[in-house]
């Protein structure tokens, strides 16, 4: 049962026609929504984590899940320190037993709203060297553009966080519209066919196993 994962299908076959014009109202009108209080105080105490660690160049992964991501950047990075953040508090806690090696000492899982994180790390001027977003919800159906990252108010907060930016999809289509709305808000970005030697999250493992092609997009400043 485990490669067992469906192809995405979607009315839509390419860019988003409404894309350019979302992308252009969120940088003409700042998102005011208030950031919540939980967000706030898990924001505050993984950066109070990451200072108490020496404030090596920070990596943020967004939207980390049972946080194996994290674990493996953190392995991959040991120089770094991981914030990894995701609203569930059970993928969070969720026992890890999967993880066979022994556990990193640089990092710090926080249950938060992205939302607000980047926000937070915008407004805070976070100095972030790596930025992870890893197989977010695609949302395919046409009518749910604003559901997807890059159509979403948060888009400039989220596009602004990380001198490093990696983005990965088992849509084509998610790449090539996260790529574009970078390019949109002065991040030129590229996009191509990804194969991992090691899966970094349970996602991309099925969806691997499952025969599907897996897609990243990178933008890098320099």
């Amino acid at each position: 049962m485990f490669a067992n994962s469906r192809t995405i299908t979607s009315a839509q076959s390419d860019i988003h026609e409404h894309l350019a014009a979302r992308v252009a109202r969120h940088l003409a009108e700042p998102f005011r929504k208030p950031v919540g209080a939980p967000s706030q105080r898990a924001f505050d105490m993984a950066i109070d984590a990451w200072q108490q660690a020496g404030g090596t160049p920070l990596i943020l992964d967004a939207g980390c899940g049972v946080g194996e991501s994290t674990l493996r950047l953190a392995t991959r990075f040991p120089d770094h320190y991981v914030i990894g953040v995701d609203q569930s508090e059970k993928r969070l806690t969720a026992g890890k037993d999967w993880w066979e090696a022994a556990m990193p000492a640089n990092f710090h899982w926080a249950r938060a709203d992205l939302v607000d994180v980047w926000r937070l790390m915008q407004d805070a001027k976070v100095p972030v060297a790596r930025h992870y977003v890893l197989y977010p919800n695609p949302w395919p159906k046409i009518g749910h553009l604003g559901r997807r990252w890059q159509g979403h108010a948060v888009f400039p907060a989220l596009a602004a966080c990380g001198d490093y930016l990696e983005c990965r999809s088992n849509w084509k289509i998610y790449i090539d519209e996260f790529a574009a709305a970078l390019t949109m808000v002065g991040r030129p970005a590229t996009t191509e066919a990804w194969q991992p030697e090691t899966p970094m999250t349970p996602f991309e493992r099925k969806y691997g196993a499952s025969g599907q092609a897996l897609w990243r997009c990178v933008s890098e400043r320099t």
